[in-house]
């Protein structure tokens, strides 16, 4: 696992997380979902907002953190000056996806699902998981 933050710190690493994707107009329910973290009762996200308290400090919840934030930092490179295009773009049928939302990709497919959109908007995520994948297909050839 990941190393483990302070409490300050994951405090506030839960604060911007969750601020990222109430900027997506999302749901109560859906950002639960994003998160992983099915416990959470959505009445209590509040506190999470607040940063009064934190997210779990787990392998799966860094990665969805971890995704969550490269798309959030793709779509403001992508849009840089346009909040409504960040959103229409992850509510906005994609071809790559068969036609679904990447919103809908995310809601339904978990880690992998993040992981797909970041790849979709983020190209440099794209070439590194690319390079890392063609290394192992040529080391495991060797």
């Amino acid at each position: 696992m990941e190393n483990q933050h302070t409490q300050e710190k994951m405090l506030l690493i839960t604060s911007r997380v969750i601020n990222y994707l109430d900027q997506w107009k999302l749901s109560e329910a859906e950002i639960i979902n994003i998160l992983g973290v099915p416990d959470i009762k959505p009445r209590h996200l509040s506190h999470y907002r607040k940063a009064e308290k934190a997210l779990p400090q787990t392998r799966e919840v860094y990665q969805r953190i971890d995704h969550i934030v490269g798309i959030a930092d793709a779509l403001r490179t992508t849009y840089p000056f346009s909040d409504k295009m960040r959103l229409m773009w992850l509510r906005k049928p994609h071809r790559r996806f068969k036609k679904n939302t990447p919103l809908s990709v995310i809601l339904n497919e978990g880690v992998d699902g993040l992981m797909r959109v970041r790849v979709e908007v983020d190209c440099a995520y794209g070439w590194a998981i690319g390079d890392a994948m063609n290394a192992a297909a040529k080391a495991a050839r060797s």
